[in-house]
């Protein structure tokens, strides 16, 4: 299991940028796959950006294609996601999960370890 804390949410002008942060407990960070999904109010939770366990390999969903840019730092245990031009739409609680083994998945079922969220909030 891996306790992970996010941070880096805020509120923020559209075509504004955030980084959000991902830190991850324990030595077996580079075992686990990781992903961002959000929730804004009132909708299900839905995929944002996963990458593998290197770094090598990374996946988004076509709505931040171009915007957003997951990346990791296995040495620092910790995953990022870097949200550019953001829009209004991005609005919600941003999550990150970790899925043991060296290949991502879309699907949130497959993540076991989540962290508490970070809200992100972008203003009109």
């Amino acid at each position: 299991q891996v306790q992970l804390v996010e941070s880096g949410g805020g509120l923020v002008q559209a075509g504004g940028s955030l980084r959000l942060s991902c830190v991850a407990s324990g030595r077996t960070f580079s075992s686990y796959a990781m992903g961002w999904f959000r929730q804004a109010p009132g909708k299900e939770r839905e995929f944002v950006a996963a990458i593998n366990w290197s770094g090598g390999s990374t996946y988004y969903v076509d709505s931040v294609k171009g915007r957003f840019t997951i990346s990791r730092d296995n040495a620092k245990n910790t995953v990022y996601l870097q949200m550019n031009s953001l829009k209004p739409e991005d609005t919600a609680v941003y999550y990150c999960a970790a899925r043991l083994g060296r290949s991502y998945s879309l699907t949130s079922h497959e993540y076991r370890d989540w962290g508490q969220g970070t809200q992100v909030t972008v203003s009109s």
